[in-house]
């Protein structure tokens, strides 16, 4: 008998469990949303996270308030987000750096984003451009690429630190032309920008708001753009496989994504990202990205997920290729 109301127990008690969580999710959100965003305010990320924050508010009609975590290259906002009950009012601004770069550089993490965080959908795609010195006498990546190879090591390029994306996707053209470029990194994007507009470095990869409008002023020559295909807001620039057929399957985009805590019941999940995918698929949603060269990317949960996995094993070639180690 005793044995039977145990069994009766744990069944009202799972039956309870599973009631409350569809509760929860026919519910939700019913209070304000935090969306946390690892870098400071302003900015391309910032742009288009408090862009999303907006939207979600409208449609649920409850406050969604961005919170900028920077810090130790996404670590500082990750963790927030793991240790705040998995109820889906937390909810992660994250980058391809911290998703799939990061754990790629750094198998000793505090977490695994592949076990600890919930995939929520992909927001955008930010096509980087190659941009030179006009001093340098290359139009083209395939110019880039004989004047590297009869100058070897004597050309530098820009990052905003070791290990940063810009550094990464220089780092997969070289290994890709086989070139031997000089790597100079920077403490961010402004003094490496200041030094290729004066000369002191020659190259570097870079977001398009940040140097489109240096493009168009003549203070350096945007040559290609990484993405598998022309981007909208630089029609006139050429991708890396356009100009170079040896680089066929180049591609280097940054990207943005939501995520949660993985403790988060999968029903929150799918309405977060029903919510997230209307709102990038309205057109002036699109207009506002498209005007800072961001590419609107909803998908599935599983899209992103796999999306994560590939990307993370793409990047531990180029890492192991590269032999690059973070002290």
């Amino acid at each position: 008998m005793k044995t039977l109301l145990r069994c009766i127990a744990a069944a009202l008690l799972a039956t309870s469990a599973s009631w409350a969580i569809a509760q929860s999710a026919q519910n939700f959100p019913n209070r304000a949303l935090r969306m946390v965003i690892h870098f400071p305010p302003g900015g391309p990320t910032d742009f288009v996270g408090r862009a999303m924050a907006q939207k979600l508010s409208e449609a649920w009609k409850q406050q969604v308030i961005v919170e900028n975590r920077p810090g130790a290259g996404g670590v500082i906002g990750i963790e927030s987000v793991l240790r705040a009950p998995p109820d889906g009012y937390s909810i992660l601004f994250g980058t391809g750096g911290s998703l799939a770069l990061a754990p790629a550089l750094n198998p000793k993490l505090p977490y695994n984003v592949f076990t600890d965080l919930a995939p929520i959908t992909l927001l955008v795609v930010n096509p980087q451009i190659l941009v030179v010195h006009p001093s340098l006498p290359v139009r083209n990546v395939n110019d880039l690429i004989r004047l590297a190879r009869s100058k070897p090591g004597q050309i530098n390029y820009g990052s905003v630190g070791p290990g940063s994306p810009q550094h990464m996707g220089m780092e997969l053209l070289k290994s890709m032309a086989k070139v031997n470029l000089v790597h100079i990194p920077y403490k961010g994007t402004a003094p490496a920008m200041t030094d290729l507009i004066s000369g002191q470095i020659s190259a570097m990869f870079n977001s398009m708001p940040s140097v489109l409008p240096h493009i168009a002023s003549g203070r350096m020559r945007g040559i290609a753009v990484g993405s598998a295909k022309r981007s909208p807001a630089a029609p006139d620039i050429p991708t890396v496989a356009e100009a170079a057929p040896e680089l066929k399957d180049f591609q280097y985009v940054t990207w943005y994504a939501l995520l949660a805590h993985a403790g988060v019941p999968k029903d929150i999940i799918a309405k977060i990202n029903a919510e997230s995918v209307k709102a990038l698929s309205d057109p002036e949603m699109a207009k506002r990205f498209s005007s800072q060269g961001a590419e609107p990317a909803p998908s599935t949960p599983e899209e992103l997920g796999r999306f994560m996995r590939k990307e993370f094993e793409d990047w531990q070639k180029v890492i192991k290729a590269a032999n690059i180690k973070l002290d």
